[in-house]
């Protein structure tokens, strides 16, 4: 199962990105931030809500060199359906994988083997291809996308200033520690 400070678990998976059907390799994602960001199913209640605010977030995402893949145990042709029937799902510009064997699923122990689905799980993965925040809870348990985005922003300024952290509820231009000291300030 996929952990924190380790490599992420390498894959190859088609999608849905951009109109078509393509090809998908993690390793390929080294050099910039990703969010692997894992739901159950298509034409579901919940995963729309959380797919559209992403799609609504992507530009800054982007700014941030961050690659979104989302992944759900469909085929790269039930995203196709699903984009082509859904306004919601046509905004989406990042690409849709397909895990329909449930290998990717398995690898990163997001596979619920009672039910065939996914758990709803994020990951953020540095530009090394290492680990560095899971989220992972219920499938009636919506995520947000701006928490998402703090988290992000967190994680990339932990990796520029080597040596601080950033406390609870932590923002961009708000103060951040370093071990045993108090409150460094704004950076």
């Amino acid at each position: 199962m996929a952990t924190i400070n380790q490599q992420a678990p390498d894959f190859e998976a088609e999608a849905y990105h951009n109109e078509e059907i393509t090809k998908i390799k993690m390793s390929k994602m080294r050099g910039k931030w990703v969010v692997l960001f894992f739901y159950p199913a298509d034409f579901t209640f919940i995963c729309p809500t959380e797919l559209k605010e992403l799609a609504d977030n992507y530009d800054t995402f982007k700014k941030l060199g961050v690659e979104i893949l989302s992944v759900s145990r469909d085929t790269a042709f039930v995203h196709k359906a699903w984009h082509d029937a859904s306004e919601t799902i046509k905004a989406i510009k990042f690409p849709m994988l397909a895990d329909p064997t449930g290998s990717i699923c398995r690898n990163y122990g997001t596979y619920i083997e009672q039910e065939g689905l996914s758990l709803r799980a994020t990951f953020i993965i540095n530009p090394e291809g290492v680990i560095k925040a899971i989220e992972m809870h219920d499938n009636s348990i919506g995520r947000s996308a701006a928490e998402l985005l703090r988290k992000i922003q967190a994680a990339q300024f932990v990796s520029k200033h080597k040596g601080m952290v950033c406390p609870a509820s932590w923002q961009p231009g708000s103060g951040t520690l370093k071990p045993g000291l108090d409150l460094v300030g704004k950076i």
